[in-house]
């Protein structure tokens, strides 16, 4: 399964539905959890120190993945983590479509999807490009 994660309640709530399911964490199930750190835009990331955007990137992915691990490794789960600067849709697209994972799991709002009346606009994109199974838990 590929989970992808980030700040959010949803997603929080959506790694509680898995550990508490024991067919989503059984035995032979076998979790990558994933988190895109949104990219700085290109002119702020001209401006700053190199070295200063790739701490920004690395402690954006250590303050989202570190307590996923915490709570993950409580229930007795240790997934593979993968974090990649990029736009989180197209790169989950991307990771599912490439036929390792049978079953993309996310949460129903991320961190940016305040304004979406239904889904997020990054499970909207996701849905609309790959033809892995998707579960989108609320």
């Amino acid at each position: 399964m590929l989970i992808a994660v980030d700040d959010s309640d949803c997603s929080k709530r959506m790694l509680a539905y898995l550990v508490s399911h024991e067919r989503w964490c059984g035995q032979g199930q076998a979790w990558t959890i994933f988190h895109a750190v949104p990219p700085v835009p290109h002119r702020a990331a001209a401006l700053a120190d190199a070295d200063r955007v790739e701490d920004y990137y690395a402690s954006d992915a250590e303050r989202v993945l570190r307590p996923v691990r915490t709570f993950l490794k409580r229930h007795g789960i240790e997934p593979t983590f993968v974090h990649k600067v990029c736009p989180p849709a197209r790169e989950i697209a991307r990771l599912a479509s490439s036929d390792k994972f049978d079953l993309v799991v996310m949460g129903s709002h991320g961190r940016g999807a305040a304004g979406e009346a239904v889904l997020g606009s990054v499970v909207q994109k996701v849905l609309a490009s790959t033809k892995t199974p998707v579960l989108v838990v609320r």
